[in-house]
């Protein structure tokens, strides 16, 4: 104990601190449950199991936490239950890699040990302080089931690894008091912390009072002695709880990332927030005033259920990082099950983490562009090409020559006649997703232009697939996509969440294809559409569409006849993870 508390102190010396905690309210706490014989598929060949997507062994995770970069080394924190495949006994686990794909699993890096974490260590974030020594703030639940943020440390530098961490003797570092009026049952899930112009750090912290979510900023010379500013960095009436908020800045022009202290004219700022209420990841663009230290979103910008998402799917409790090696800001996001809680603890396992993506500011300045990372085309292996192939009225054409259930797809299509795309109704104009499961299911809807995309794991009898969409309407005087990912097929398991996901995509279809990704990954689907304009992550669990019996295919469902410009897929190998 001596040891380690010396070795606190003198890191202490270099300024450290950070603290942080999440509740995530999707997280339902379910009573234990006894264990029940796995079905032989569950035992020996566990279908759903992802090969190239972030995931343990067993168990339950959640959201992404402290993600970094040390020494070469790629860190990865995340929530996870070493006791059971549901919510509960949460921990912070701790895996490392040179690439972002390939991952070593460690020892838990921060688990229940003082009072102010004893009944759990919640969400958090990584900050590198100056001489390159990272601190993690992270939220933590004390005796009272009070939200507390606390402080932990490496309690060795010179490990790349840092595989053993040190928690502050002074925790909670931020904590409710009767004096600063926080809500003790919604104060989670502090930030990476930057550096003002006065020298001194700040952090937002996720808060709500009544229906108004806040960030609580607070601020601090040395790490460790934390004062809560005296008004929030940002607030927006009826949105609900801000968890997981995420706050950094963006450069205006290309594609490369900047630290989270940069500040001035060639930045714009990105406030992301989840959304209890919904289980959404929100977002907006705007202006840091350092000044004033208040966040000011763009003229025009939606706070809300209907803002800017980066996921229209099955994505939450994101956190970026930046990437100094690469220079570019990385963002990570928890995708949760769609299948039923009895069914998770038969597999044994819930929850898996996104494939990271780059994010970077569109060239209009209006929203953020989101790519997979570059080196997960290290796995591709089996490269197909279609060229210049016409899908005509209610035609499909199977993509032969990869591995179906295991596979990256990339294709992009023309649209030459716009006569019959249909007007886009104004009580659709907000709300994507009840369009798309109106008008954008494959195989049961016939459109103008469109529905057109690719029908992915895929049944050989077509009694199971999901469908990745496009269908233009008319909006007024311009033209929109509306983007669809439907599961409504997905599965004869009727036990399993088969919502349809949509989000309109803004699209000049007289000069640009309409360009559509896909990573298939067996229970996982996420696409990218326009370049990385819309993306929407389904999880699915079919029944039929298993091993062998899986296909792959293009299709066209509109009465309007569409050109597969290019069509590229490669099969995925399988990466080496925990």
């Amino acid at each position: 104990m001596a040891s380690i508390s010396l070795c606190f102190i003198s890191f202490l010396c270099f300024l450290f601190g950070h603290g942080v905690f999440q509740l995530q309210a999707s997280h339902h706490v379910h009573k234990p449950q006894t264990s029940t014989s796995l079905p032989y598929h569950y035992h020996h060949r566990q279908p759903y199991r992802t090969s190239y997507h972030f995931q343990p062994p067993k168990n339950w995770i959640n959201d992404p936490n402290g993600p970094m970069i040390y020494k070469g080394i790629y860190h990865l924190f995340y929530q996870y239950n070493p006791k059971g495949a549901v919510w509960g006994n949460i921990v912070w686990a701790h895996s490392t890699s040179t690439d972002l794909i390939n991952w070593e699993p460690h020892d838990h890096a921060i688990f229940p040990s003082q009072p102010s974490d004893i009944n759990g260590c919640w969400s958090g974030s990584a900050t590198i302080l100056p001489g390159e020594k990272p601190a993690i703030l992270y939220t933590g639940i004390n005796p009272k089931n009070q939200q507390v943020q606390n402080l932990a440390v490496p309690k060795n530098l010179s490990d790349p690894y840092l595989r053993e961490w040190v928690k502050s003797p002074k925790n909670p570092l931020m904590a409710p008091t009767p004096q600063n009026q926080i809500n003790a049952s919604s104060f989670r899930d502090p930030t990476t912390a930057w550096l003002g112009p006065n020298g001194e750090w700040r952090v937002i912290v996720g808060n709500k009072v009544h229906t108004r979510g806040l960030a609580l900023m607070f601020q601090s010379k040395d790490f460790i002695k934390w004062d809560q500013v005296d008004h929030p960095l940002h607030y927006a009436d009826g949105s609900g709880m801000w968890e997981c908020p995420d706050f950094y800045p963006v450069a205006k022009t290309g594609r490369r990332g900047v630290d989270t202290t940069v500040n001035g004219k060639n930045v714009k700022h990105v406030l992301k927030v989840s959304l209890d209420d919904t289980r959404h990841d929100v977002y907006t663009i705007g202006t840091y005033d350092v000044e004033k230290d208040i966040y000011v979103p763009n003229k025009g910008s939606i706070e809300g259920y209907s803002g800017l998402r980066y996921d229209y799917g099955k994505y939450y409790a994101s956190k970026t990082f930046y990437d100094g090696q690469k220079k570019r800001r990385v963002l990570w996001g928890w995708v949760n099950e769609s299948s039923s809680v009895e069914d998770d603890i038969k597999k044994g396992w819930s929850g898996i983490q996104g494939i990271p993506r780059t994010i970077w500011l569109d060239a209009s300045g209006k929203q953020l562009i989101q790519w997979p990372i570059e080196e997960i085309q290290k796995l591709r292996k089996n490269k197909v090409t279609l060229t210049n192939k016409v899908l005509k009225k209610g035609s499909t054409i199977e993509v032969k020559g990869v591995t179906p259930s295991q596979a990256d797809v990339e294709v992009s299509f023309k649209v030459k006649n716009l006569k019959k795309a249909q007007i886009l109704k104004p009580q659709y104009w907000e709300n994507p997703q009840v369009l798309c499961s109106q008008k954008g299911r494959a195989a049961t809807t016939k459109g103008g232009v469109g529905p057109f995309g690719l029908l992915v794991l895929a049944s050989n009898d077509f009694k199971e697939y999901t469908s990745v969409s496009f269908t233009i309407f008319k909006k007024q005087s311009k033209y929109v996509a509306l983007m669809c990912s439907d599961q409504s097929r997905s599965s004869l398991n009727p036990t399993n969440d088969k919502t349809t996901y949509g989000a309109f995509l803004d699209v000049d279809v007289d000069s640009e294809d309409l360009s559509l990704r896909s990573l298939i990954d067996h229970s996982v689907v996420e696409s990218f559409g326009l370049k990385g304009k819309g993306c929407i992550t389904a999880r699915v669990y079919p029944t039929l569409a298993i091993g062998d019996n899986v296909g792959l295919y293009a299709f066209n469902n509109g009465t309007e006849s569409v050109t597969i410009t290019k069509l590229t897929a490669w099969s995925m190998k399988k990466a080496r993870i925990n």
